[in-house]
């Protein structure tokens, strides 16, 4: 993971993370079935890592510059309510975001791949980039993760904020107690 001068100050502070999708939460490939249907392939490992941002009482919005059923249903399934697609110009969707939550921009992550996020990367406390984003947004990211958009991308940049916020290791250590087989008797039926 590359990460600049004052990333772990300002990934402190963090209290909503931004995601985009295509590139970031998926591989940036557009998939179309024969009937002309869109596929998106996501990452469960972001899945589960955004699931332990909710836990840790961090909030998660997606910001996109497409339109699709398949980001509507997934930020459904990973309980992310502040869903803004069909954004070219992200910035009114970031606006009414902090409008909506109150949050400030120091207080604010944005995990991005492309040229199209960098107005909100610009603005926002803690930019961060995926590992194959594109040069211009690599060079304004504050962290960049090692590994690609959609392969673990957000996964691992969330990691390194739970880390900074000091909530990685209790974290790690309640997956680590056994759980007593009393306790799961009743979903052994």
């Amino acid at each position: 993971m590359e990460i600049h001068s004052n990333a772990l100050r300002a990934a402190k502070k963090i209290k909503l993370i931004i995601l985009d999708v295509d590139g970031v939460l998926t591989d940036g490939g557009i998939y179309i079935g024969e009937k002309g249907e869109l596929y998106k392939p996501f990452n469960c490992r972001d899945g589960l890592g955004i699931t332990l941002a909710h836990r840790l009482g961090l909030k998660t919005a997606i910001i996109t510059g497409r339109q699709s059923k398949q980001v509507a249903y997934r930020a459904r399934e990973l309980n992310i309510s502040e869903v803004f697609q069909g954004n070219s110009d992200k910035r009114e969707a970031y606006n009414e975001l902090k409008k909506h939550t109150g949050f400030r921009d120091e207080e604010i992550a944005y995990i991005g791949d492309d040229l199209i996020d960098l107005p909100i990367m610009l603005q926002v406390g803690l930019p961060m980039a995926v590992a194959d984003a594109v040069p211009t947004v690599r060079m304004h990211s504050l962290v960049i993760s090692d590994c690609t958009g959609g392969h673990g991308a957000v996964r691992d940049l969330l990691e390194f904020i739970f880390k900074a916020q000091g909530t990685w290791e209790d974290m790690v250590a309640s997956f680590l107690v056994p759980v007593k087989l009393e306790e799961n008797a009743g979903l052994m039926q």
